[in-house]
């Protein structure tokens, strides 16, 4: 299995995990139009997604907050989901996954920079302030 299929399918797979609709995965990833929600499964069984920016970016943010959320959950992948599907005081008492789907890829950001620090640090430029700086050298 190649590299984009094993993502497309790592993407699949957790979606499903969240329990989301065909129609809120196509959503979350901006698929092309192209792509009816019938369509999904051909992306887990054999294909990858289309090759688009829009939806790598957020094939990507999604990945990550995968990875952030084994981190914050290591033992326990019941409540990783359980995380992503109950209202958290940091997005107004709204779900996570409600936040990415109704907020575009603006709530993807908010919710890995809530999981990430790293994500967080490096969007608000602070690491590159922190390259430039004579104390870094």
């Amino acid at each position: 299995m190649n590299e984009r299929r094993a993502e497309t399918y790592r993407t699949i797979s957790l979606l499903e995990s969240w329990g989301l609709a065909a129609h809120q995965m196509q959503t979350l990833l901006q698929l092309p139009a192209s792509v009816k929600p019938r369509d999904l499964a051909r992306f887990r069984d054999a294909e990858p997604f289309p090759d688009d920016p829009v939806v790598n970016r957020r094939m990507g943010y999604l990945l990550r907050i995968e990875d952030a959320l084994h981190t914050y959950f290591p033992r326990n992948p019941e409540m990783r989901t359980l995380w992503v599907k109950r209202g958290n005081k940091q997005f107004g008492k709204k779900a996570p996954v409600a936040v990415m789907i109704e907020d575009g890829e603006s709530g993807l950001i908010a919710v890995l920079s809530h999981l990430d620090c790293t994500f967080a640090w490096d969007l608000t430029g602070s690491r590159a302030d922190y390259e430039r700086s004579p104390a870094a050298t």
